[in-house]
């Protein structure tokens, strides 16, 4: 899937009389992820390839956390999974277009604070490449619509329909909607949070039977965790984050090994129930998390409002 690219061209051009004499193109392609945010490309008039020259512009902080991402999700689509996994996906590939739109307008900046997730669910980020995205919150709150490819190989059971797909994401619906609820506009979100998966790619079975990293075999666990632990790892000192909300025990877990070995002890962790309809007390979610964040003080970076009495 190739990535959404917008452009603009300039000439450099001496007039004489009434013939013009064009020295050069300038090509500038933004969004681009192969060049950066935005890449001037100088294309004299002759064919000659050493005539075409490229002036990349300074790398955005969105630029540098793409280029993570792709990194990772190639290195784990390059993997051999073994039974129960049968289908991989990848939705930092086949979604680019609506993934990249959302970092670029939400992650162009450091975030004090991170929530981190496990991986995509089958009718969120795996539909729309936006973690927890549910479509009507991805579309109608965040403000992103794309168009969405499809997976190298997809499971009849478990097709991507893109922003036309009907079916609800529920872990995204609890997730987005609290955060709709409490801050009204998501800039107000966005401001100093991010929400950043673990694990940016997705595993099914045959049946389509969603699998998460913990329940992988041992060595395919341990691998894949040695590869977002780097990942995770740049992605916290690229965004100077200083406080990881995991969202479930997994991602609790993976967070207090990285920061353990790799000396981020200045990075708190805390830990809030995953909004799964799979976890039996999630049925008050929003009232259980609205409650658990303001105990722990970071409602604050949500309201603007601190709750330490």
């Amino acid at each position: 899937m190739s990535p959404e690219k917008k452009m603009r061209l300039d000439t450099d051009s001496d007039f004489e009389g009434d013939n013009t004499q064009v020295n050069k193109a300038v090509l500038v392609v933004t969004e681009c992820p192969y060049f950066g945010k935005e890449t001037t490309v100088i294309v004299h008039p002759s064919s000659s390839p050493e005539n075409v020259t490229v002036e990349k512009n300074e790398a955005t902080i969105a630029d540098k956390l793409l280029e993570i991402e792709r990194k990772l999700a190639t290195k784990i689509t390059s993997m051999v999974f073994r039974g129960p996994v049968s289908y991989v996906y990848n939705p930092i590939d086949y979604a680019y277009a609506v993934h990249s739109k959302f970092v670029y307008k939400f992650c162009n900046s450091v975030k004090n604070v991170m929530f981190l997730g496990m991986n995509p669910g089958p009718w969120g980020m795996s539909q729309t490449g936006v973690p927890f995205g549910e479509v009507n919150i991805v579309r109608d709150w965040m403000g992103i619509i794309g168009d969405v490819g499809r997976p190298e190989r997809e499971n009849p059971s478990r097709p991507v329909m893109g922003f036309a797909c009907k079916r609800i994401e529920v872990s995204g619906q609890r997730f987005w909607g609290l955060f709709k609820d409490l801050c009204g506009d998501p800039n107000n979100f966005f401001q100093d949070v991010i929400v950043y998966n673990y694990c940016p790619v997705a595993f099914m079975t045959e049946s389509g039977k969603n699998i998460t990293p913990s329940e992988l075999k041992v060595s395919e666990r341990e691998a894949l965790n040695t590869l977002c632990d780097e990942a995770l790892y740049d992605v916290l000192q690229l965004l100077n984050t200083n406080i990881i909300v995991a969202i479930g025990k997994f991602c609790e877990k993976r967070a207090e090994s990285l920061v353990k070995t790799r000396g981020l002890d200045h990075i708190r962790i805390e830990c809030i129930l995953h909004p799964s309809p799979r976890n039996a007390g999630a049925g008050n979610w929003k009232e259980t998390i609205t409650k658990k964040l303001t105990d722990l003080d970071l409602m604050k970076y949500f309201t603007g409002i601190s709750t330490c009495h």
